[in-house]
């Protein structure tokens, strides 16, 4: 079986930097009540879930600069952090079909309204919408952003987020990599947030893709849904074999919530609320829970073992968690 991405492409980052950040996070975090951060999410329908129960998922906890009245995968981040007990104000800046550089010409404005604690982003799923592959616009777009963004804050936390393989491009005839196996189009989109990273100094890859083929190697998922999903799996597509289904976009923000924060996501426990909420079993919540934290450990972003859950639970139980 061939070997997860992510384990010869590791995070692009600067340890002195990302060092600064951790001590940081944890002084917050041993303050209590006192600590709190904003956290914005730039991105397309990736973080926003198109086709997902996610897409509006308690949009009351989230700051939508769009007014488009989404949660999304932002919202799932928040209630992440409120179970932890880190106190984020999340906002999300999202437009369908577009990479980064959409936003550097249409939403600087929005963007920036205020100096960002830390900044999540994300591009085109295929890297650049009419060269798919090609990583030159992300590279570009991907600085520019973040000089904006540091010219506000230059001890903004900033990282871009490396998507998922589409199955569509993969395993339909007009795909940009049919006829090559998934992990081909995972490889090739971390390459390219790798690339991005490396020319932008103090900033961090968030492993998203590589934990959705992680969990297909592992048999938490299945790699294939045109041919059926086996039993015992999940599809972490929706219906069109593009965009993530609510068990993508919960890795998808697990990932997410162990990277930025530096916690376990296995501490969330195989009850966690939001899962619970959105249909999963706790089966699958711990399931997709271990995913992330192989995916981020193997980064060297994570280490330790768990301990206990968060909240001690024996069965699950609807979200307290609010804005």
């Amino acid at each position: 079986m061939p070997r997860v991405a992510a384990d010869v492409h590791k995070i692009s980052d600067h340890p002195p930097r990302r060092t600064r950040w951790a001590l940081t996070l944890i002084l917050l975090i041993a303050a209590g009540d006192s600590f709190a951060a904003s956290i914005l999410f730039i991105g397309n329908s990736f973080i926003f879930a198109y086709g997902s129960p996610v897409r509006y998922y308690r949009a009351d906890t989230v700051s939508d600069l769009n007014g488009d009245g989404q949660g999304g995968v932002p919202a799932l981040f928040k209630s992440f952090t409120a179970q932890a007990g880190l106190n984020y104000d999340v906002y999300l800046e999202t437009q369908p079909g577009v990479g980064i550089d959409w936003h550097l010409e249409h939403k600087l404005e929005p963007i920036g309204q205020r100096s960002w604690d830390a900044v999540v982003m994300q591009g085109y799923s295929t890297l650049d919408a009419n060269k798919p592959g090609d990583p030159a616009l992300l590279i570009a777009s991907v600085r520019q952003m973040t000089e904006f963004v540091r010219a506000k804050n230059p001890r903004a936390d900033v990282r871009i987020m490396a998507t998922w393989p589409r199955a569509d491009q993969t395993y339909q005839l007009q795909g940009g990599w049919y006829g090559k196996p998934i992990e081909a189009m995972a490889h090739d989109i971390r390459e390219g947030y790798n690339r991005a990273a490396a020319a932008t100094p103090g900033i961090a890859v968030i492993p998203v893709g590589d934990a959705w083929v992680r969990a297909m190697h592992s048999g938490v998922a299945d790699p294939n849904p045109y041919d059926g999903i086996d039993a015992g799996k999940v599809n972490l597509w929706t219906y069109d074999g593009y965009h993530a289904s609510t068990y993508g976009d919960y890795l998808e923000a697990l990932v997410l919530f162990g990277a930025v924060t530096g916690q376990d996501p296995r501490l969330l426990g195989d009850f966690e609320c939001s899962g619970f909420e959105l249909g999963l079993s706790a089966a699958q919540a711990g399931a997709l829970q271990q995913v992330a934290f192989d995916q981020l450990a193997a980064e060297g972003t994570l280490s330790g073992t768990k301990t206990r859950p968060m909240a001690k639970l024996s069965s699950p139980s609807k979200c307290s968690a609010s804005r």
